[in-house]
């Protein structure tokens, strides 16, 4: 049995115009830096260019984060994600992320493929893909 792979990870600098009144990252800032990251995931598997088709149709669903410590101007985060076992016509992105050592933020992202509000399955390739890059066989 092979081991997973190692989770894809992508570093981001906080920017001034993402800290709030307080010096913090304003808590909805989380969630652009987890799509910059998932983006970053896909077009690091070859993903954008050979799936679009599937990627053009997936939606957010659910969406949730743990908020632990807060990030402030000017740090540098590592921001990780890793697919889970992808469904038939969803899958999930765990992106956590951390400044040094520290888990600042754990993401957890749902995405389901749809067209006109009916949900479509997951093409095998796009499966195959996040099994692959997460380490699980396909659902």
């Amino acid at each position: 049995m092979s081991a997973a792979p190692s989770p894809f990870r992508h570093t981001l600098r906080v920017r001034w115009s993402e800290v709030d009144p307080q010096g913090v990252v304003f808590n909805p800032n989380y969630f652009v830096y987890a799509d910059v990251a998932g983006t970053e995931f896909f077009n690091s598997i070859g993903m954008l260019q050979s799936t679009m088709p599937d990627l053009q149709e997936c939606y957010a669903v659910d969406a949730h984060a743990q908020f632990r410590a807060p990030a402030r101007f000017d740090d540098l985060l590592d921001i990780s994600v890793a697919p889970e076992r992808p469904g038939r016509s969803s899958f999930t992105l765990a992106i956590d992320i951390h400044r040094d050592e520290t888990l600042l933020v754990a993401v957890r992202m749902v995405y389901v493929r749809a067209r006109d509000g009916e949900s479509l399955p997951l093409s095998d390739n796009f499966r195959a893909r996040l099994a692959a890059a997460g380490g699980a066989s396909p659902g």
